[in-house]
Formats: structure tokens, C-alpha cells, sequence
């Protein structure tokens, strides 16, 4: 009988030892997958307060959000309004102006034709052994127009029609793209020789944009949906409209700030250098798809990839972050690939980290002076993503 009771307790005691430590196996699973819930629930919580502390100072009405991590989504967000006069709360579909946020795509489209040997990047742009010939400037040419390379646009060294006050592409509005573009070589001289200094020109990569339709034979926009953006499984970016009334489905309403009118330019001639509308959602998988991700094919060879992100020598080499063709790159491509835009209604920033990340946020408005909402947004994304330090961004 002692016997007997002392089995029952030792079998009792060991079937309760055994239920208490699969319960406190059990416990102990549930206590780290509680752990990390709060750590992530965390983490959330102080990026929204960053995004809205951002939204509150810039006066910022909506703002998208999308991060993605080695090629899967890992955060997206969109805040506040598409539309404030209707109430319309931003959506994950929501599209928005990207301004030259668009430099990127065309660059990548170029490299593209390069790699299936339509183009070079040494191929002169004007004259009778240029890409565009004489269709829209004639003989007698003006000083070093036929010099003027695919690179040199690229590079942004053409050594003219630069990103100030007498940027043609934002001049005589009315005019179509074969006036505006003729008029600007005509009217406005390169200063020196192409190739020896860097100016920031949205006119050179709209003049990418006619090398590209005069390379493929179809319009710009169409080449670009067909050949870099469908297959990356993009299908919802478009050719922005100029009035509020030309809207596309699902775009957001831009708000201009210190009398800015958002709806006072010609952006759809604006195409190849600043026309294009997208989502967050698109511009991260279009940046997943540029160099390639787990399970995600690459559009360009790496070789391409090289040169594409390698600094032209004429870019100031004092700066951190240099200007490659299409992108801001830093220790020549191997880090970071960025771009930032900025229209009137706009302000924008996609960014392709070297540990894998790749992020996108846009805006509806801009503020003034215009390099503060800019460098503002970009450090705003950098301090959501260091809130998981899992990230390693």
C-alpha cells in the first residue's frame, strides 16, 4: 500500500512537473511573442508620432508611406487627407504627383535600351550624326549643341537650360513640347563645352525622354509602362494631368502653400524629368526590381548597375552624396541610390538603402523655403525606419 501511494504521488508529481513545464514553456512563448508584439506595436506608435510631428510642423495634409525590407513590405501607412475640401482620407491607392522623383525611371529605361544595344551612352544627341538630328534645331547649330552626349544629359553637364529662374521647363506653358524644346536651343546658349561642370537640369532629361521616343518609336510614357514599370507589376502609374479637373482616379488633391498654385504648370510636358504619378506601394517595388531582391529579378545587369550608379567627375566632390546618372548615390553606388522631388503641391523622396531597404514617401504640398520640407521628409523616413533596429537601415 506504501508502495502503491508512493507510485500514484511520484507518477502525480511527475505528471504535474511535466504540465508545469510545458506551461511554462508555454508561458514563456507566449511572454516573448507578447514581448515582441509590444516591441513592434511600439515601434509603431513612434513612427506614427514622427510622421505627424512632421505632418503638424509642414502643415502637410497627406502624407503615403511604404518601406520594404529585402524585397517584402514592412510598414505602410498613409496619414491624413486626399482631399480636405470633400473629407477624403488618403488610401493605399492613393496617387500622387512624384515630381523628379521621375529622374530614376527614365534613367533606368535608358539603361535598359543600352543594354539591348539601341543606345550609347557616348551617342551625340543633336546634329546630322545625333539621335534627335535636326528636328528641333537646324544648321547653322548653336555653339556646342551637337557636342551634347546621352551622358551629358544623364550627368546633368550639358553646361546648360539649368534648375533656376531661367529654367525653360517652367516657361510658356502653353507651348507644346517641339516649341518649348526648339525655342530653348534657339534662345538659351550653352555657357562652355559639355562635360566640364554639373547643373542641375530638368530640360536635359526632358530631352531624354524625346531620345527615348526617338530610339523606340513609341511615346515616352508607353515605352516606359511597357518595358520598365509592367515588369515590376507596376500597372497604376500614368502621365500626370495640369488641372484639378484632369485628376486621374484615385489622385490626390495638391495644396500649395505661401500662393503657390499647384495647378499653374505644365506637367504633362513635364513627362521624362517630373511628370509621372504614382503610390509609395509602386515606387518601393520599382526600387525592389531596379538592382534586384530575394526572389526578385533585377531589371539591369549589374555591370550596368556600376555605371548607372558611378558620379560623374563633375559633380562636386566635396559633397557626401554625389550625383550619379538618374540618382544621389553615396561611396559611388555602393551605398545609398536616393532622389527627392519638389513641385509646387509636392514634395517627395524614394530611397534604396545598401542593407536591402527600400522606401518611398509623398506628400501633397510643399512649403517654403522648399529645401527644409525636402531635407525634412527624408530625415522623417530615416527616423521611422531606426525605430526597428531589426531593420539595420
Amino acid at each position: 500500500m506504501t508502495h502503491e501511494i508512493s507510485r500514484r504521488i511520484l507518477l502525480r508529481n511527475l505528471c504535474g512537473g511535466a504540465t508545469a513545464g510545458i506551461l511554462a514553456r508555454r508561458f514563456d512563448g507566449f511572454s516573448a511573442a507578447r514581448t515582441q508584439e509590444q516591441e513592434h506595436n511600439g515601434s509603431r506608435a513612434a513612427m506614427f508620432h514622427i510622421a505627424r510631428a512632421f505632418m503638424e510642423k509642414y502643415e502637410v495634409p497627406g502624407l503615403s508611406v511604404s518601406i520594404t525590407s529585402h524585397g517584402k513590405f514592412a510598414f505602410e501607412h498613409q496619414f491624413g487627407m486626399a482631399d480636405r475640401e470633400q473629407a477624403q482620407q488618403l488610401l493605399q491607392n492613393s496617387l500622387f504627383r512624384i515630381a523628379s522623383v521621375t529622374k530614376p525611371i527614365t534613367s533606368v529605361t535608358i539603361f535598359t535600351l543600352i543594354e539591348k544595344g539601341k543606345l550609347n551612352l557616348t551617342d551625340k544627341v543633336f546634329g546630322p550624326s545625333g539621335i534627335l538630328d535636326d528636328k528641333f534645331c537646324k544648321p547653322p547649330y548653336k555653339r556646342y549643341v551637337t557636342d551634347i552626349s546621352v551622358d551629358h544629359l544623364l550627368t546633368h553637364t550639358c553646361r546648360g537650360w539649368p534648375n533656376d529662374s531661367s529654367d525653360p521647363m517652367f516657361r510658356y506653358n502653353s507651348w507644346d513640347q517641339a516649341k518649348l524644346i526648339s525655342w530653348a536651343i534657339e534662345t538659351l546658349p550653352l555657357t562652355s563645352p559639355p562635360g566640364l561642370r554639373w547643373a542641375y537640369s530638368n530640360f536635359g532629361y526632358r530631352l531624354l525622354g524625346r531620345v527615348i521616343e526617338q530610339v523606340t518609336g513609341q511615346p515616352y510614357a508607353d515605352y516606359v509602362q511597357a518595358n520598365v514599370l509592367a515588369p515590376c507589376g507596376i500597372t497604376d502609374m500614368r502621365i500626370a494631368g495640369n488641372k484639378l479637373k484632369e485628376r486621374a482616379p484615385n489622385e490626390v488633391v495638391y495644396y500649395g502653400q505661401y500662393s503657390e498654385d499647384p495647378y499653374k504648370m505644365n506637367l504633362t510636358r513635364m513627362d521624362s524629368h517630373g511628370g509621372w504619378i504614382a503610390t509609395p506601394t509602386g515606387l518601393a517595388i520599382f526600387l525592389d526590381h531596379v538592382a534586384g531582391a530575394p526572389n526578385i529579378p533585377s531589371l539591369l545587369k549589374p555591370e550596368t548597375i556600376k555605371i548607372m550608379t558611378t558620379p560623374g567627375p563633375a559633380y562636386p566632390q566635396s559633397s557626401p552624396g554625389k550625383y550619379a546618372r538618374g540618382w544621389m548615390v553615396r561611396n559611388n553606388g555602393a551605398g545609398n541610390w536616393w532622389h527627392n522631388g519638389s513641385l509646387p503641391g509636392s514634395t517627395t523622396i524614394m530611397v534604396r538603402t545598401s542593407s536591402g531597404m527600400c522606401w518611398a514617401a509623398l506628400t501633397n504640398t510643399r512649403t517654403q523655403p522648399s529645401d527644409e520640407i525636402d531635407s525634412a521628409l527624408d530625415q522623417m523616413v530615416w527616423d521611422m525606419v531606426r525605430q526597428v533596429p531589426a531593420w539595420n537601415a
